[in-house]
């Protein structure tokens, strides 16, 4: 029995790297910082996170707006 708990937290934990990584570096593009990728691990926190950031003018673009 130990050994499927163990099994299941290597699972869990490569999981959520892969799903954390790209997430943090597609937030540092946008000019926000990583850490906001801890939200999405709250259920429904991360539902108002999506709707925040989808309708939300991005930093960097706005940046990119004022040097041009």
């Amino acid at each position: 029995m130990m050994i499927m708990t163990t099994f299941n937290g290597i699972i869990w934990l490569i999981v959520a790297v892969l799903f954390l990584v790209p997430s943090v570096k597609i937030l540092h593009r946008t000019g926000h910082s990583g850490w906001w990728v801890v939200l999405w691990l709250v259920p429904v926190v991360n539902l108002i996170f999506l709707w925040i950031f989808a309708y939300t003018r991005l930093p960097a673009f706005e940046r990119r707006e004022e040097t041009t």
